[in-house]
């Protein structure tokens, strides 16, 4: 992952869901990949915003991604638009955000990165919440959303993602449900 620091944005779209057998679900994720995969240790700050989520992300090089993003809470595949900056002063930048905005949760998480086409397939284990497996279509400019529904549902049948295990929230609202976002 680079270190360098700098702002983009983006858009995906994506589902969140509980893994229902996580072992058969990273060896499918494993061979749409072709076996490719990146570990990684996560830990999300999430701060207390009045509009969508924002998340300082802190990786295991010691540099960080502050992330805001705005998604409907739909068990559904769903459009998220993003906007990310990577720094190298993570606790520089941790301190001032908690300072101004308070700290509403954290969640750490051992994640699974599967890469299939424009899909990124995530197997997270979640402190405190278990087993899940996410997908995000990263959609090019031009492409329509319809078009990045239309690829996650079919990762859903080759995963066996079912309906029922879809979660609507993010990890946040699971483990901090109390303190809802507006």
């Amino acid at each position: 992952m680079k270190t360098t620091q700098g702002t983009a944005s983006g858009r995906n779209v994506e589902i969140k869901a509980r893994a229902r057998n996580f072992e058969t679900q990273m060896q499918r994720a494993a061979r749409l990949a072709e076996g490719s995969v990146t570990h990684l240790l996560q830990e999300d700050i999430f701060f207390n915003v009045a509009v969508g989520r924002l998340k300082l992300r802190k990786l295991e090089d010691g540099s960080a991604e502050l992330i805001q993003y705005d998604r409907d809470d739909s068990p559904s595949p769903r459009q998220s638009q993003y906007l990310f900056f990577r720094t190298n002063d993570t606790e520089g930048l941790q301190e001032v955000l908690a300072k101004a905005l308070g700290i509403r949760a954290i969640v750490r998480k051992k994640r699974a990165v599967y890469l299939v086409g424009q899909t990124r397939i995530h197997l997270d284990r979640v402190e405190g919440l278990g087993p899940f497996i996410e997908l995000e279509v990263v959609l090019d400019r031009g492409q329509d959303v319809q078009y990045g529904i239309a690829v996650a549902e079919d990762l859903m049948l080759k995963l066996e993602i079912q309906k029922e295990d879809l979660v609507p929230t993010a990890y946040v609202d699971l483990v901090n449900p109390g303190a809802e976002h507006e």
